[in-house]
């Protein structure tokens, strides 16, 4: 998706770097234990959440572009003066 979007390699490289190289430790007893690799994406509340959601939702609305112009989709009119919608964010 980022490439699609012409975001640079580097910057790719460090959205990636955040999402899979999470080290975290707990705390036993009062204690703190051993540092160990969590892999599993974003967290709740993460900081980056919220940018990564546009940048999805903007592949989205591409991929629906391409539909209409291939007819595999149809836009529906809302209100009085008819605009057409064919997704909503």
């Amino acid at each position: 998706m980022f490439g699609r979007l012409r975001f640079n390699e580097i910057w790719v490289k460090w959205i990636k770097g955040c999402l899979m190289s999470t080290r975290v430790s707990i705390f036993v007893n009062g204690s703190p234990m051993l540092e160990f690799m969590v892999s599993k994406g974003l967290r709740q509340g993460d900081p980056l959440d919220p940018f990564l959601f546009n940048v999805v939702v903007e592949g989205l609305c591409g991929l629906m572009r391409k539909a209409l112009d291939k007819k595999l989709d149809s836009s529906f009119n809302v209100g009085n003066k008819g605009v057409k919608i064919n997704i909503l964010q």
